[in-house]
């Protein structure tokens, strides 16, 4: 295994992660244990981060500039559905 290979399957274990303490924390009855979930969901987001700046700045992971016009668009739909 590659070092790209190594940072995608980390970047993906990472995901997962985050969507199951993302779960865990809604679905908390405790609300110490539903903080600690939330702090570890943060933790979580940061590595995603820091993983995707480090293949992102070797090429390894690239992210297409969506066009103005669609950014424009989605903007407008989702500020027209806050109350």
């Amino acid at each position: 295994m590659n070092d790209q290979e190594r940072i995608t399957d980390m970047i993906l274990s990472e995901k997962k992660m985050s969507a199951n303490y993302n779960t865990f924390a809604s679905e908390c009855v405790d609300d110490q244990l539903r903080d600690e979930y939330i702090g570890i969901l943060t933790k979580s987001h940061q590595a995603q981060t820091a993983l995707f700046k480090a293949a992102q700045s070797k090429g390894w992971y690239t992210v297409e500039a969506a066009p103005q016009n669609k950014i424009t668009e989605a903007y407008t739909k989702f500020n027209a559905e806050k109350p």
